[in-house]
C-alpha cells in the first residue's frame, strides 16, 4: 500500500520497512502476519510507543515525544485518577446493565447535566462508530424515513452503517443510496458568501434531492468542528439555518461529538453549544474514558420511548460499572483541573502562535479551529490555494524526527490537525510552534 493512499493522510508506505532498524522491522512483520493487511501506521518511520504520561509518549529507549494528535487520552496518557477509578472498580465489581447498580445511573446523571434539559436520557456503547450507527437507528425509527446528510469528507464510524456515509473512506467503500453529501462549511475557499447561509443552501438542496428520488429524510450527521473536512469552526452559529432545515423536512439532527466534545473547543463542553442549537440526538465517544472504550449517545426522551417500544436495546460492554467509573474520573478531572478554561486560553495562545508563523511563512494558507481543536491548512499557491500536499507529509514526518507527534486532514491531505490533550500548557505550545519554524524554514 502506497503512502500517498488518499484513503488515510500521513500512512506509512510497508515497502520501505527495510529501511527501519531491526526491532521495528521485526513488530512491522509481526504486525502483517497476526493483524493482516487492513490496519495502517502513522509516519514515513512508524513510531514504536511503550508509556504515555501527561502530553508525552515515549519509545522503548526512553525517548519523550510531545503528542499534539491524540485526542482520545484528553486528560492526559495514563492519568492517575482514571487508573486509579478503573482499577478500584474492577477489584469490586463489573458486569452487564440487565442488574441494578448506581454507577451507570451515577454516570448518566453527570453526563446528562453537561447537555440541554430537552437531551435528557443516555445509551452506551463502546465506540463512536457503536453511537453513531445507534443514533442513525433512533432517527430513522422515529423519522419512519430512511435519507441522511452528511458533509463531503465526513467520517462517523467503522461500522456497516455508519461507513456507508462516510465519505472519507474513499471511493472502496461505497456511499449509502439514502445518503447525500454536502460541501464543508469552508469561509478560507468561499470568503465572499455566508458561511451559514451556504451550508443551509447545500442542506435544503440535499433534502430536495433526496425527496426526488422517493427517499424522506431522516438525518443530518454532522461532526460539529467538521474534523476530516479539514476543521470549520467559524463563524459561530453557522449551524442553525441547516437544524432548521432538516427539522422543516422532517428528519433529525444528530450532533456528532465523538472528536468536538468534552470541553475540546474551549468555549464550550459541546461543540454544537457554539450555535446556539439544540440536537436531537447527541453522539459521543473517544475521550469520554481517556482511552478506556466508552461510548454512548443522548437524546430527547421521546425519540428512545419510540425506539424502545419497538426494539429492546441490549450492548453488553455499553456503560459497565468499570467504564462509567472511567467516564466519571474525566468528568471530574476536567473540572477539577480547569480544563475546559485551559483549552479556551492556552487554545487561543497557540493559535495565535500559529497565526505568527502563517505571517512569516507562505507555506501557511490559514489558521482555523477553536480551543485545542485547530487546523492550519498549508498551500503552496496562497493566491489559487493550492493544497500543498507533499510538502505536509515532509512537515509532518520533520515533526515526528524532532520527537512531535502531529497528523494531517482534509480531502487533500495538507492540514495539519493539532488536537493536543487538553492539559497542554503554553510551553508545549512553544515548543510547538518554535520546532515547526524551524522545520518551516527548513523546506
Amino acid at each position: 500500500m502506497s503512502s500517498k493512499d488518499q484513503r488515510m493522510a500521513n500512512a506509512f508506505d510497508p515497502a520501505t520497512a527495510g529501511s527501519l532498524p531491526a526491532r521495528e522491522q521485526a513488530l512491522i512483520q509481526r504486525r502483517q502476519q497476526m493483524l493482516g493487511q487492513a490496519y495502517r501506521l502513522f509516519y514515513e518511520q512508524p513510531l514504536h510507543v511503550v508509556r504515555g504520561e501527561g502530553v508525552w509518549l515515549y519509545d522503548p529507549d526512553g525517548n519523550a515525544y510531545l503528542d499534539v494528535y491524540n485526542n482520545v487520552a484528553s486528560v492526559g496518557h495514563s492519568h492517575p485518577r482514571v487508573v486509579d477509578a478503573i482499577a478500584r472498580q474492577a477489584a469490586t465489581l463489573n458486569t452487564h446493565t440487565r442488574y441494578l447498580n448506581d454507577s451507570i445511573l451515577d454516570y448518566a446523571e453527570r453526563l446528562l447535566a453537561t447537555l440541554p434539559a430537552d437531551v435528557s436520557q443516555a445509551m452506551f456503547t463502546c465506540t463512536g462508530s457503536e453511537a453513531n450507527d445507534l443514533a442513525l437507528r433512533l432517527a430513522a425509527n422515529y423519522s419512519g424515513a430512511a435519507g441522511v446528510i452528511v458533509s463531503s469528507h465526513a467520517y462517523h464510524g467503522v461500522t456497516s452503517g455508519v461507513a456507508a456515509c462516510s465519505p472519507a473512506f474513499g471511493h472502496n467503500v461505497p456511499l449509502g443510496v439514502h445518503v447525500r453529501t454536502v460541501p464543508a462549511p469552508d469561509a478560507y475557499r468561499h470568503p465572499d458568501e455566508d458561511v451559514g447561509a451556504r451550508f443551509t443552501r447545500h442542506v435544503e438542496q440535499a433534502i430536495a434531492d433526496l425527496q426526488r428520488h422517493g427517499i424522506r429524510p431522516a438525518a443530518l450527521l454532522v461532526d460539529t468542528l467538521f474534523t476530516s473536512d479539514g476543521v470549520f469552526a467559524e463563524p459561530a452559529g453557522f449551524l442553525a439555518g441547516a437544524v432548521e432545515a432538516i427539522r422543516a423536512a422532517g428528519g433529525l439532527f444528530i450532533a456528532d461529538e465523538v472528536q468536538a466534545g468534552f470541553a475540546r473547543s474551549g468555549s464550550h463542553f459541546w461543540g454544537f453549544q457554539r450555535h446556539g442549537v439544540t440536537p436531537d440526538i447527541v453522539t459521543m465517544g473517544k475521550p469520554m474514558g481517556n482511552g478506556h472504550p466508552i461510548a454512548g449517545l443522548a437524546a430527547r426522551p421521546e425519540i428512545i420511548d419510540a425506539f424502545g417500544r419497538q426494539v429492546r436495546y441490549f450492548n453488553t460492554f455499553g456503560g459497565n460499572p468499570v467504564s462509567c467509573a472511567a467516564g466519571m474520573a474525566v468528568l471530574d478531572i476536567i473540572r477539577d483541573e480547569g480544563l475546559q478554561q485551559n483549552a479556551r486560553d492556552t487554545g487561543a495562545y497557540l493559535k495565535a502562535g500559529f497565526e505568527r508563523l502563517a505571517a512569516k511563512h507562505e507555506l501557511i494558507g490559514d489558521v482555523r479551529g477553536a480551543g485545542f481543536f485547530l487546523g492550519v491548512e498549508l498551500v503552496s499557491d496562497r493566491q489559487r490555494k493550492t493544497a500543498a500536499t507533499a510538502e505536509t507529509g515532509r512537515i509532518v514526518n520533520a515533526l515526528r524526527e524532532c520527537r512531535i507527534l502531529i497528523s494531517a486532514t482534509g480531502p487533500a491531505g495538507n492540514i495539519l490537525k493539532v488536537r493536543p490533550q487538553l492539559p497542554f500548557s503554553r510551553a508545549n505550545a512553544d515548543l510547538l510552534l518554535g520546532t515547526l519554524d524551524e522545520v518551516l524554514a527548513g523546506l
